[in-house]
């Protein structure tokens, strides 16, 4: 039994048991990984997976088990290889963050040009989702980190590293009956019109829609995307309402469209970093973060990441304090 065997047994099982797939996530033929798959049902006496034929139709019992505790195999191989990369100082190396595109957009651009500067041999790779693929690529161990946002508690099973605090706003055209309105604009007044915001805005769960229910209306949501961007462009194309991050505004956007601060109509968000607890990060990861969450002592870090003994982090700054502020009336 090798690290490899176990390597391509997690890669069936994560691609849905197939093998064309599974091959390419671990760069390998489908011929060689299934010659590999068989020697290590030999060697173990025991089948992974039922079959139909040539193709596999489903995980054993035995397989499940196995699979399990491969995971912990090759999570502890790979710690073991970042603890002795960190102990070379090595510099080189990659670091895949998946997020979504308004914290890619607006908010890592600054923080990865830092760490390109420190450590100008790392590869970075950004991959673009909504939680729910963010979640599920982390879980995979496909990446590093995952960056997200919530009004709650992060997701459980991660060790998750407060960075900022913010909020949300409005944008709309500058003709809109609500530019009327000044400051001071309700709920109830933006419930007359339609809105544009982000896909989350679509889940029952959403703080925005819970907002509305709690004084019992709902949104209209005329139209929602992933991408801040095209928020944007729906607005200025008379679509709705804007409601997005306060990261993603610019100074140009003032120039045809009106921005409100709306801090009193909904919670306030919170963007994490998500890491794995049974993985050990790279120096160059640790210097991502810390660059990130300025509240952070560097020298802190792994101590706040160890699962076994971990401190608390300290609460987040705002991004009003870190960045300030493009609303008129904040």
């Amino acid at each position: 039994m090798t690290l490899t065997q176990l390597r391509y047994l997690v890669a069936i099982a994560d691609a849905g048991l197939n093998i064309t797939q599974a091959a390419e996530r671990v760069f390998a033929t489908q011929p060689g990984l299934s010659k590999q798959l068989r020697h290590l049902e030999d060697e173990l006496g025991l089948q992974m997976f039922s079959r139909s034929g040539r193709s596999l139709e489903a995980v054993t019992p035995a397989g499940a088990l196995v699979i399990e505790r491969a995971r912990k195999i090759i999570d502890e191989a790979e710690s073991i290889r970042a603890l002795a990369a960190n102990m070379r100082h090595e510099s080189t190396g990659e670091l895949r963050i998946a997020t979504t595109h308004t914290q890619a957009r607006f908010v890592l651009p600054p923080a990865i040009a830092k760490l390109k500067h420190e450590f100008p041999d790392v590869n970075i790779h950004l991959m673009p989702g909504g939680d729910a693929e963010l979640l599920e690529l982390l879980h995979r161990d496909e990446i590093d980190m995952a960056i997200m946002s919530g009004t709650s508690s992060p997701p459980s099973g991660y060790i998750a590293v407060p960075v900022f605090d913010w909020e949300r706003v409005i944008m709309m055209p500058n003709t809109h009956p609500l530019t009327d309105v000044g400051d001071d604009i309700t709920l109830s007044q933006l419930a007359d019109y339609p809105l544009v915001s982000y896909e989350s805005a679509t889940s029952p769960d959403s703080s925005l829609r819970k907002a509305f229910a709690a004084i019992e209306l709902a949104p209209r949501i005329a139209c929602t995307a992933r991408d801040a961007d095209l928020i944007k462009t729906y607005v200025r194309a008379g679509l709705g309402v804007g409601i997005l991050a306060e990261m993603a505004i610019l100074p140009e956007d003032r120039a045809d469209l009106e921005l409100r601060c709306i801090d009193n109509l909904l919670p306030t968000c919170t963007t994490w970093i998500l890491v794995r607890q049974d993985r050990l990060l790279r120096e160059y990861a640790l210097a991502f973060i810390s660059g990130l969450a300025p509240q952070i002592e560097r020298k802190k870090l792994p101590r706040m990441l160890n699962p076994d003994e971990p401190d608390q982090f300290p609460a987040p700054f705002h991004w009003r304090d870190l960045h300030g502020s493009n609303c008129p009336n904040s």
